[in-house]
């Protein structure tokens, strides 16, 4: 029997390729567990047509988020921080704090894709990136600074 696959296996092959199968294996296992149509015309059309949208969409999404990036570019956030003896800060600069500056400048962007390897503890200018698609990338300037 032929059947699309609907998702990588590691045995059949790729998603979007048209195998041949046992018929049994194909009606018992792969079409109850949503990891295969059968491969009529009706479906290869259907599964062409998805597969467009699909594109569609993730390019759409990667040219939003290259927009979003180039105006991140420009940004810089300034961090005011209670400082003790030496200029050693009181608490840490998180990705939460960096949300929330970039919240105030009109950016709603999620802490999770703030990428800070740890905390910032320090005065100083830093680079933090800030992932915004698992093909696109922006910088901002943050600036810790006294109170």
């Amino acid at each position: 029997m032929k059947i699309i696959l609907l998702k990588n296996d590691d045995k059949l092959g790729d998603a979007g390729e048209i195998v041949n199968v046992k018929d049994g294996y194909a009606r018992n296992f792969l079409f109850p567990h949503g990891l295969a149509l059968s491969a009529t015309s009706g479906n290869i059309r259907l599964f062409e047509e998805q597969k467009k949208l699909k594109a569609y969409r993730e390019t759409k999404h990667v040219r939003d988020a290259e927009t979003l990036a180039n105006e991140l570019n420009k940004v810089s956030c300034t961090a005011s921080v209670a400082v003790g003896e030496d200029d050693k800060l009181f608490g840490s600069v998180t990705s939460q704090t960096i949300a929330d500056l970039l919240k105030e400048k009109g950016f709603d962007i999620d802490k999770r894709k703030i990428v800070l390897e740890e905390p910032i503890k320090a005065l100083g200018i830093y680079s933090v990136p800030i992932k915004l698609h698992s093909e696109v990338e922006a910088k901002i300037k943050v600036w810790v600074v006294k109170e």
